[in-house]
């Protein structure tokens, strides 16, 4: 059975940007195409043959760019969303408010803007609500590392949100923006949980299955789900299993089956990180393959459940 899949994460965007940068620098065509690149885990045949409803695309920046220039990259990769993915492929439709995602028709795919790391914006609020205008529907505060907003989970002094930080959640709330909390540390989550009235764990597994620092705790899970979050599994081998570059499709449902038993089963999705991880869950390696997920799911979970997983859960549990 094939299902409409709704995926909250993909860094293809930082794939199209690297290549355009190396064709400049090498003076070379540049022929590395959204549609069709092999490179791209998430090109447009691939979310075609996977069944694929929604893609979030985030804005990633390597934390070695200098900050002066952060701004400008983050705007080079919007350009890209809009120019490589949405102008030259009418059947990818821009996600601009939620109810959009009603909208969709057969063959259409919803494109949503996301950002990974509040790096590009500084302190200054006004690029946030520029980012807004721009599209962006999803704001994860940190990568791995720390910026203004909070720490990320490879900072040592892992703290939590700085004052700046909880007003950029407060502004995600009034423009009805999820909080992304994958990468955050434990105590920045926690802040979020305070004050984040549309929290997501875009792309995250759970602790007690992989003993993981990007992974989320039992306590945090049951507090996102309380509070109406979701947790979107991430294909991240060592995300998956403990100390191990390879997984199973078994192995990532063992997250969905623990998920489950904290009472998610209406509150959990897929964020795959595809174009952002480099080892790959047999038969997962790329958006085409989504259906041997769903192949697998159908033997353990009744269709209903499946079909919640694959894009109703997001759909009920989605900002107004």
């Amino acid at each position: 059975m094939k299902l409409q899949i709704i995926d909250t994460h993909c860094d293809a965007l930082y794939k199209l940007q690297r290549e355009k940068l190396q064709s400049e620098i090498a003076e070379r065509e540049n022929t590395f195409r959204f549609e069709s690149a092999i490179q791209l885990d998430t090109n447009l045949q691939r979310l075609k043959a996977g069944n694929i409803c929604v893609q979030f695309f985030a804005i990633f920046l390597e934390p070695n760019i200098p900050s002066d220039l952060k701004w400008h990259y983050a705007l080079e990769q919007v350009d890209i969303f809009y120019e490589e993915i949405l102008a030259k492929h009418p059947e990818m439709k821009h996600i601009k408010i939620w109810n959009d995602l009603e909208h969709l028709r057969e063959g259409e795919i919803g494109a949503v803007l996301a950002l990974e790391g509040a790096d590009c914006i500084g302190n200054d609020l006004m690029k946030l609500r520029h980012l807004y205008r721009l599209g962006v529907m999803s704001f994860g505060l940190t990568w791995n590392n720390a910026n203004l907003c909070a720490d990320g989970v490879g900072e040592d002094r892992a703290a939590g949100l700085t004052n700046f930080g909880k007003e950029v959640v407060k502004l995600n709330n009034e423009f009805h923006v999820l909080t992304d909390v994958s990468h955050l540390t434990e105590k920045g989550f926690w802040d979020v949980m305070e004050i984040a009235d549309y929290p997501i764990a875009s792309h995250s597994n759970a602790l007690a299955v992989c003993n993981h620092p990007r992974n989320l705790t039992d306590e945090q899970i049951k507090a996102m789900f309380n509070k109406g979050g979701m947790v979107h599994v991430v294909f991240n081998p060592p995300f998956i299993n403990e100390g191990r570059e390879s997984a199973t499709i078994d192995d990532l449902i063992a997250h969905i089956d623990h998920l489950c038993s904290l009472g998610g089963v209406d509150k959990i999705g897929f964020g795959s990180d595809f174009d952002g991880i480099e080892q790959f869950v047999d038969g997962l390696e790329n958006a085409s393959k989504y259906p041997n997920l769903i192949e697998e799911l159908l033997k353990k979970y009744s269709e209903d459940e499946v079909k919640g997983f694959a894009y109703r859960n997001f759909l009920k549990n989605r900002p107004r």
